[in-house]
């Protein structure tokens, strides 16, 4: 094929490969608007009703996580039987309806069965993306792909604050999580109206399948169909690499969705409305962080980096970038917006190392695994965020009991910007040149 073949080879497939990408992009910031909404609440409308402790809040979070864990242990294999299409769909109307579902709790316990229920279902968001992204774009594109798709937890987490604290003073908390819930709905029109697998893509020409299908590695895949079980799957290093990588980073990000809004309360007096422009801005940067990172290692690999080089490097870099965190309260006595600035970095670095690893499924599985071994690597995620709950909600009841909460935070962040170079360098011992597994 010449160069000017291979332009317009890759215009034409743009058109469709773009628009479900864009698909996926919203599911996943219907996702993450969603899950946040609980944050925004805690401190002015939720915590006061319901008497919570930072403990029982940290039970609900627990709850959510729990499920969630759960739902990974299935969802993955059910998204690889029955399909992305029909997966994903079932997914997201169960965890809207379990958002709404949070406006009727009348306790505690009923909004642990609320955040439970959304767990469960919002589980099957990332393995559908990811076997979406891998069902519609090549090698050298799949991390840029997923960088944009993954952006959308960001854009879901700007919405949030921008939307739920002005619905909660307008017209009550029930109503902020019914809002929210039912936009994910409206989703599902688009999703039935425009989705289907390439191969079963009507409007799809011959150019555009054997763009998509260019590499050579994978062609075969398209003949062998057949489903490989978790416990194969957990005979081989790449997957304990990929779970061993997400158990260790995925709770950092638990930690700054779910506790960020209640660490600017304590720490600088924050309430209500007021959290909304800091917590935008340290979405804003997670956004151009998912991009950035996910670009960063197609660019190495359009230099003519291995793939494997390619990812190692580029996830070295954001581990690194993710250090400064450590510093955000003592650089925040100055200014809050020093904190809010480096914390957005922290963040930022984390969906830039998140693009990246998650690639890495599909650059070390066939295709007919990606979602399996997707959902191992949440569960772990999942599994880890029930740790860093457990350990955030006794420690700063600890030490706001020695009214000094601020320590708690401190080390919280010791814990949140020490977790990548670990998990980097584990990740390395056990996949070193990321070879291809053959299944």
């Amino acid at each position: 094929m010449t160069s000017s073949e291979n332009v317009h080879s890759k215009s034409k497939v743009g058109k469709y490969r773009w628009v479900i990408l864009a698909l996926v992009f919203f599911a996943t910031t219907v996702n993450y608007l969603d899950r946040q909404v609980i944050s925004l609440l805690k401190d002015d409308y939720l915590e006061p009703q319901f008497n919570w402790s930072e403990t029982d809040y940290a039970n609900i979070v627990v709850a959510f996580q729990l499920c969630y864990a759960l739902g990974m242990l299935v969802v993955g294999w059910f998204i690889d039987k029955v399909g992305t299409k029909l997966g994903y769909a079932i997914s997201l109307a169960v965890w809207s309806l379990a958002a709404i579902g949070h406006a009727f709790a009348k306790s505690t316990l009923g909004f642990m069965a609320a955040r439970g229920l959304l767990g469960l279902s919002e589980a099957g968001n990332f393995p559908a993306a990811i076997k979406t992204v891998a069902e519609w774009f090549p090698k050298k594109e799949r991390a840029l792909a997923t960088g944009i798709f993954n952006s959308g937890t960001n854009v879901g987490a700007i919405l949030a604050p921008l939307s739920v604290p002005f619905i909660a003073a307008a017209w009550g908390w029930q109503e902020a999580f019914i809002i929210t819930g039912a936009i994910g709905l409206i989703w599902l029109i688009f999703w039935f109206a425009v989705y289907e697998i390439p191969s079963k893509h009507k409007k799809l020409s011959k150019e555009e399948f054997e763009y998509i299908h260019s590499d050579k590695d994978e062609r075969a895949e398209n003949e062998n169909k057949e489903k490989v079980s978790w416990f194969k799957l957990l005979t081989y290093r790449q997957t304990w690499a990929f779970v061993i990588g997400k158990f260790m980073t995925d709770p950092v990000w638990w930690f700054y969705l779910f506790w960020l809004p209640s660490f600017l309360n304590k720490q600088y007096g924050m309430t209500k409305t007021d959290l909304a422009l800091p917590i935008a801005v340290v979405y804003t940067l997670t956004t151009v962080g998912s991009i950035f990172g996910g670009w960063l290692s197609g660019y190495f690999i359009g230099k003519g980096w291995p793939v494997y080089k390619a990812r190692r490097t580029a996830m070295l870099i954001f581990a690194l970038l993710v250090l400064p965190v450590v510093f955000a309260q003592a650089l925040g006595t100055y200014s809050y917006w020093y904190a809010v600035l480096i914390i957005g970095l922290a963040a930022a670095s984390h969906q830039a190392w998140s693009a990246n690893i998650f690639t890495t499924t599909s650059d070390m599985f066939p295709k007919k695994a990606v979602a399996s071994v997707t959902g191992i690597g949440g569960m772990a995620g999942a599994i880890g965020g029930i740790l860093i709950a457990r350990v955030a909600g006794a420690l700063l009841d600890h030490f706001k009991a020695l009214g000094n909460i601020e320590t708690g935070y401190y080390v919280m962040f010791i814990i949140c910007g020490t977790a990548y170079l670990g998990a980097w360098v584990i990740f390395n011992l056990l996949a070193p040149q990321m070879k291809k597994v053959e299944l």
